[in-house]
C-alpha cells in the first residue's frame, strides 16, 4: 500500500545563524530558494520562520508575505505554515501579524510553540 507521506519542510529556524553554518537561509530570496529547492523534491508543508538582515527571528507581516507569494508562484499546492515565534515577541498582536495576511499571502496555517 502506498500511503501519502506529508513531509514539513523548515527552511531555517530561530537558532540557527551564519557563524554556525554559511548555508542558514536568511533573505527573502535565500528562504524562497531553498523552499523551491525543497519543493522539487517532494515537501507537501513549508513550514515558514522569518529572519531580519540581522538575522533575528521576524514576525513581520510584509516578511512573510513576501516570502509567500514568492512561494505560492512556483508552487501554489504547497501548504505554507508561518511560525509565530511567542517566545520572541510579547503580545499576541506581536507574533501573529502574519495572521492577518490576505490573498495569496494568507498562510493557510500556523505553529505556536
Amino acid at each position: 500500500m502506498n500511503a501519502p507521506l506529508i513531509v514539513n519542510f523548515v527552511p531555517t529556524g530561530m537558532v540557527p545563524t551564519r557563524a554556525m553554518s554559511p548555508h542558514v537561509p536568511i533573505s527573502v530570496a535565500e528562504i524562497v530558494e531553498d523552499v523551491h529547492r525543497a519543493a522539487e523534491l517532494g515537501i507537501t508543508i513549508a513550514h515558514l520562520p522569518a529572519r531580519d538582515p540581522d538575522e533575528t527571528p521576524s514576525c513581520r507581516a510584509e516578511l512573510f508575505s513576501e516570502i509567500i507569494a514568492k512561494i505560492r508562484r512556483f508552487a501554489p499546492e504547497l501548504v505554507i505554515c508561518v511560525s509565530l515565534r511567542w517566545r520572541c515577541f510579547p503580545g499576541f498582536a506581536g507574533y501573529s501579524a502574519s495572521l492577518s495576511l490576505v490573498g495569496e499571502a494568507k498562510p493557510d496555517t500556523a505553529s505556536l510553540a
